[in-house]
């Protein structure tokens, strides 16, 4: 087997970056640079593509300098800079002294400090998603623990959904691929960007990714615990170039991958030290 696609997606459901060159640094938190940012509306609760399926235009790209340069379909591009501390000047020493311009978000349950990044990133997000919304930066990534039943007390998550990262079988998709061909649905094959993976691992048998569970993985020098298998949403149903829906691959998925009401495809990892990175082309392993 063989890591055959990696992937980050530097605003939590925005457009991804697709990484076919070098390595990519594997953080405690998940791959470097993968859903640090996150678009709020105005009470702070963070949005996705379930809501906004316009999400996809808005096309991120990692600033050498750091921060973000911002494109999208019929708009001028906009860098972002990364969000720098900044004191308050009211906070005082029984708030312990200098603080940063901390704003209080949610993603799902979980409540997270992090840090604004301004008027203009907000004003050309808004005007490219239709409705008043914001930008934010997580600058500390050790503030978000993983959920308690599938994690260990130190490990940490960024804004994706519950886990550092998510790992999709090429094999899988293929037979998933034939069931929805089979069926009756009139939609066509459906490409893995739908599932939003991190990795993409090829040489596996279909639906492998089911044995490991509750054992490792090595990818490259860098092992993972396979968490938990993936409950897909609705964003699945949604094209990841063009914004458009339809009903697959939920439908399918819905009829043979229906495990407890949960419609399973992937896999959640959890890496464990010493980090390291990860190159596409690298052998995966299974351990234990």
């Amino acid at each position: 087997m063989r890591l055959a696609s990696l992937h980050t997606y530097p605003i939590k459901s925005c457009h991804r970056i697709d990484h076919d060159g070098g390595p990519v640094p594997v953080e405690p938190w998940g791959l470097a640079g993968d859903r640090r940012w996150l678009v709020t509306d105005l009470a702070g609760r963070g949005i996705t593509q379930r809501e906004v399926p316009a999400m996809t235009r808005v096309r991120p790209a990692l600033d050498p300098a750091g921060g973000l340069r911002l494109s999208a379909p019929g708009v001028a591009d906009l860098t972002v800079p990364e969000p720098a501390a900044r004191e308050d000047p009211e906070a005082g020493e029984a708030a312990g002294g200098a603080e940063r311009n901390l704003v209080n978000v949610s993603v799902h349950i979980s409540k997270i400090a992090a840090t604004p990044a301004g008027p203009a990133a907000d004003a050309w997000l808004t005007g490219v998603l239709g409705q008043e919304v914001r930008l934010v930066w997580l600058d500390d990534p050790t503030r978000r623990p993983v959920e308690p039943e599938y994690a260990r007390p130190d490990d940490r998550v960024s804004f994706a959904d519950a886990y550092p990262l998510l790992l999709t079988n090429a094999a899988s998709l293929d037979a998933l691929n034939g069931w929805i061909a089979a069926g009756d649905s009139g939609e066509g094959p459906v490409p893995m960007t739908r599932f939003r993976p991190n990795l993409v691992v090829a040489g596996a048998a279909a639906w492998a990714e089911d044995g490991w569970l509750g054992h490792r993985l090595r990818i490259g020098p860098v092992t993972f615990r396979v968490v938990k298998p993936c409950d897909r949403c609705v964003v699945t149903t949604t094209d990841q170039e063009t914004g458009d829906k339809g009903r697959e691959p939920l439908r399918t998925l819905g009829r043979y991958r229906n495990i407890d009401q949960k419609l399973l495809f992937g896999v959640n990892l959890i890496p464990d030290p010493p980090y390291g990175a990860i190159t596409v082309g690298d052998p995966v392993e299974p351990l234990d």
